[in-house]
């Protein structure tokens, strides 16, 4: 079995940067906001990048279909979380700008992936 290619696939290395990003930022977060808001938002931000992942790994498109479809979801959930963080000031201004710039390069290119998966 060789090596994954879905490392290869510029959506995931995207979709990765914004989980580190965020995993990052979690990590310094008090104890009471890393136990709410703060895991939510890392699951939902891993979620992006192991969906696409999974999907790779499926043999029938449809299936790698369905997985992009879950990683859009959680990529909206991710820009949820994420705004939560910025109205309960657990991230300021410009972090939330950064990551929002993230955010807006990865949802037009996932939507591409997929609908690159419908050829």
């Amino acid at each position: 079995m060789g090596r994954p290619d879905f490392e290869e696939v510029e959506v995931y290395r995207l979709a990765e940067k914004l989980a580190n990003e965020i995993w990052e930022m979690v990590i310094s977060w008090d104890g009471f906001a890393k136990d709410t808001v703060g895991k939510q938002l890392v699951r939902a931000a891993d979620s992006i990048c192991a969906n696409i992942a999974e999907g790779r790994g499926r043999w029938h498109f449809k299936d790698n279909q369905r997985f992009i479809r879950i990683a859009r979801g959680s990529l909206y959930e991710t820009t949820s979380f994420l705004r939560l963080a910025y109205t309960r000031r657990l991230i300021d201004r410009d972090t939330s700008d950064r990551l929002k710039l993230l955010l807006d390069e990865l949802n037009p290119k996932l939507n591409a992936y997929l609908k690159s998966l419908n050829r």
